[in-house]
């Protein structure tokens, strides 16, 4: 098989560039290692900044988005019982919407299969070939049976498990992480939403996030501990300990049911440098992780999308390859913003294991400073709606 850019990963990081392309006549393969069905199943985020609203709409998938998203203008922010709005929409101008990745995963398939897209499910062994050359390859099986794509581009959207990052030599990168001493335990309800917008709340039991995927269907997280199972924590327990951590107000009026999805994530700050080796560009979560407090996972990913489509159309269109040859340089430019923003958040509102009297003092004194202060206000709605690419 021959293509021009063959895209390892089916996510949502996947399809967007597959479907950019498209429409702008360069051809893409998509390997995907799961199901399709697999895929919709998994229960991600659903914050969407103004540029991945953007490049939906471009990419001509954003009709059923725009129908059924909800705008947030702002979030609100509790600390003990310090309890405060923050207005994007007057800060900035500009807002954010949810519309979960599920539903934007799905809108993607719909629209490469409307327009012919090539998506090979079920894949095992994947290997790219050649990365560092001008003839790169892909061979992978499906059922035993073994296949190559030759092609111009190899864009790596398989995540953080996946292949692509291991591909680049551990001589040519260099990796940085943190890892968070507390995970958030996740349950999704079939409940409607505590409030209209987003509770970001920092108590002395921990931290707590009240989200929502539409109006009868809700997400809601606790900090808990790394050693802690779904399994040890019954739907009861989760809605008690969620109460004692958001505002009474809230905590009042929570509506309780039981639980459609119920998982823990470990909390981790990653960056992979360069995002580049030669034909191969890494995208989205293989290239870096963040802490999901500041929504930007999925949104980090659109920014890489964003500088490779463009990059990759220069070069198809002009044969310029100003582009491309930036694209591991801008994209870490923005990437290491949106990590100290998820990074800064997480420390604002997460209890420590070993924070001591003079932390908490100093954690609240943050608080007191960005409830205070109408330019750190600003600040954060900024980095929230997400900042341009």
């Amino acid at each position: 098989m021959r293509t021009q850019v063959a895209i390892i990963g089916g996510g949502p990081s996947g399809l967007l560039l597959s479907q950019l392309l498209h429409r702008k006549g360069i051809d893409t393969v998509v390997l995907e290692r799961k199901t399709k069905d697999y895929v919709l199943g998994r229960i991600r985020a659903g914050i969407l900044e103004v540029g991945f609203v953007n490049l939906m709409r471009e990419a001509g998938v954003a009709d059923r988005m725009d129908k059924e998203c909800f705008a947030h203008d702002g979030t609100v922010i509790s600390f003990g019982e310090t309890q405060f709005n923050i207005d994007f929409k007057e800060l900035t101008g500009s807002n954010v919407v949810v519309y979960g990745q599920t539903e934007v995963t799905r809108d993607l398939y719909e629209a490469r299969e409307a327009m012919g897209g090539q998506i090979v499910f079920n894949t095992e062994n994947v290997t790219i070939h050649g990365a560092d050359s001008d003839a790169p390859h892909v061979t992978y099986t499906v059922d035993g049976t073994e296949h190559r794509i030759d092609c111009d581009y190899v864009a790596g959207c398989d995540g953080f498990h996946g292949i692509s990052r291991q591909t680049i030599p551990l001589s040519i990168r260099k990796e940085y992480e943190k890892l968070y001493p507390f995970g958030w335990l996740g349950v999704l309800s079939e409940t409607p939403p505590v409030n209209d917008e987003l509770i970001y709340s920092g108590s002395e039991r921990g931290f707590a996030l009240c989200s929502m995927r539409n109006e009868n269907l809700s997400r809601y997280y606790i900090q808990c501990s790394l050693s802690d199972a779904p399994e040890d924590w019954t739907d009861d327990a989760f809605w008690t300990e969620l109460k004692r951590r958001i505002p009474a107000e809230y905590a009042d009026k929570l509506v309780t049911g039981p639980s459609i999805e119920k998982s823990i994530a470990p909390l981790r700050s990653f960056v992979t440098e360069p995002m580049r080796w030669g034909r191969l560009f890494l995208c989205g979560d293989a290239a870096h992780i963040v802490p999901p407090t500041g929504a930007k996972g999925l949104n980090t990913a659109a920014s890489d999308i964003h500088y490779l489509y463009n990059g990759l159309v220069q070069m198809y269109e002009t044969g310029k390859s100003d582009g491309i040859d930036q694209y591991s340089e801008k994209a870490l430019a923005r990437i290491w913003k949106a990590e100290r923003f998820s990074w800064s958040t997480t420390n604002l509102l997460h209890r420590f294991p070993d924070q001591n009297a003079f932390d908490l003092k100093m954690q609240k004194a943050d608080v007191d400073f960005l409830r205070g202060n109408r330019e750190a206000q600003s600040v954060f709605a900024q980095n929230y709606v997400g900042l341009p690419y």
